[in-house]
């Protein structure tokens, strides 16, 4: 008697013992599993095997066991033939590109899900599976920390990439999501190295508007720094400008503003899930190695670059000391501490949120944009704009359940 491949599809209440049983039966003929697949939701069982009976063994009676034994388990099953054909043509398709989309917000409504899946099916892709990231919600459930994560393993020839990442793009927009879209190869699970900008990323302000405050230019230093941060003036002649106003201001106001830095939300569960993963963390920034070394300190990274104010006499001179950090250099930093530490570029990821952080953020293999302006989501591959710095752990595919037992 010829093989067959014959696909096994169960589903009914979840209890232990479902898959031992029908694996229990298969192996008893010999069979050969082709692929199984699993999914539980809400107590809900989808078990799917496929399968090819040995030469010599009667199908039927393998059928008539699983049969049984589901009747027993009180579980629906459903038998479906499969020719070698269609086998054959699907295991083909597994050299299909792949990808991860991962779907971000405080909450996902199903209109918002069909928008995305949308989108994917209009450029050909198919959807192999969907995982939830986040924990399951509750439906009381209240107040600032709601997140809601749902990933997609899609395959298929991309029709379009631009087009797809402008269409997510309005989709961000319009429905208050943020949506990830990542070629899913070695490096999308194995990254190294993360680079962060400081001011307005690892931290709700720009140092440079509160040493400002202290001296009595903030309302002139905040008018330059808005305008370089949307990209409209050079930011080596804006970081001159602004460093030129706080001449005369007391060096000690700066320990009092270190230790009164308001941190990102999400920026305390981030750091701790990077440094139990071996993760190297730097900051590049284009403001203060004063502050960044307070942050490298509490969050115990391993780089900061960034500028370093002139001082005279225990006062600001209204100069600063070597090159600035721009936009351009953080890149190149970025480029230079991948190599020292002897990680490829795609293992990289930088977060920022100015225009003067796209240079780093393109460099790097995973680049997001963190509550930035439109000019640089437009610009950069990922972004961020729905939840805190945590959220980008759910771009590197952890799950809640995991980290949440960790730390």
């Amino acid at each position: 008697m010829n093989s067959e491949i014959i696909l096994i599809t169960i589903s009914g209440e979840d209890k232990p013992g479902v898959t031992n049983a029908i694996t229990t039966i298969l192996g008893k003929y010999n069979a050969t599993i082709l692929d199984i697949g699993q999914a539980d939701i809400h107590h809900s069982l989808s078990l799917g095997i496929l399968f090819k009976t040995p030469d010599d063994s009667n199908s039927g009676n393998i059928l008539k066991e699983v049969l049984f034994k589901c009747n027993e388990l009180n579980m629906h099953v459903r038998f479906k033939p499969v020719s070698e054909e269609n086998y054959e043509n699907w295991v083909n398709r597994q050299g299909k590109s792949r990808y991860i989309v991962t779907i971000l917000g405080k909450v996902i409504g199903a209109q918002q899900l069909a928008m995305v899946t949308r989108e994917l099916a209009q450029q050909g892709l198919n959807i192999d599976s969907i995982k939830r990231l986040t924990g399951r919600p509750s439906i009381h459930e209240e107040g600032e920390n709601l997140r809601s994560c749902i990933e997609l393993s899609v395959r298929g020839e991309l029709k379009d990439k631009n087009l797809l990442s402008e269409q997510f793009m309005i989709l961000t927009s319009r429905e208050g999501i943020d949506i990830s879209f990542q070629k899913d190869n070695i490096y999308r699970r194995n990254r190294r190295l993360i680079c962060f900008d400081m001011d307005s990323t690892l931290i709700k302000t720009e140092v440079i508007d509160e040493l400002a405050d202290r001296a009595g230019v903030g309302e002139q230093v905040r008018a330059i720094t808005e305008s370089a941060m949307r990209g409209e003036i050079d930011f080596t002649e804006s970081f001159a400008q602004r460093v030129a106003l706080l001449k005369g201001l007391d060096v000690n106001v700066m320990e009092e503003i270190a230790r009164n830095l308001p941190i990102m939300e999400g920026a305390d569960r981030l750091m701790s899930v990077l440094k139990m993963c071996g993760y190297k963390i730097a900051i590049l920034s284009g403001g203060f190695t004063y502050f960044g070394n307070y942050l490298k300190k509490r969050f115990d990274m391993d780089y900061v670059y960034a500028n370093e104010l002139e001082i005279a006499d225990g006062k600001l001179t209204g100069h600063y000391v070597g090159d600035v950090v721009d936009g351009k250099r953080k890149a190149e930093l970025l480029k230079l501490i991948a190599q020292v530490e002897k990680i490829q570029l795609e293992q990289v990821i930088a977060v920022g949120d100015g225009a003067n952080d796209l240079p780093m953020l393109n460099s790097a293999g995973l680049g997001i944009a963190f509550h930035a302006k439109p000019k640089v989501k437009e610009s950069a591959s990922q972004s961020i704009s729905t939840i805190g710095l945590d959220g980008i752990l759910y771009f590197l595919g952890f799950r809640d359940i995991h980290i949440d037992q960790e730390i």
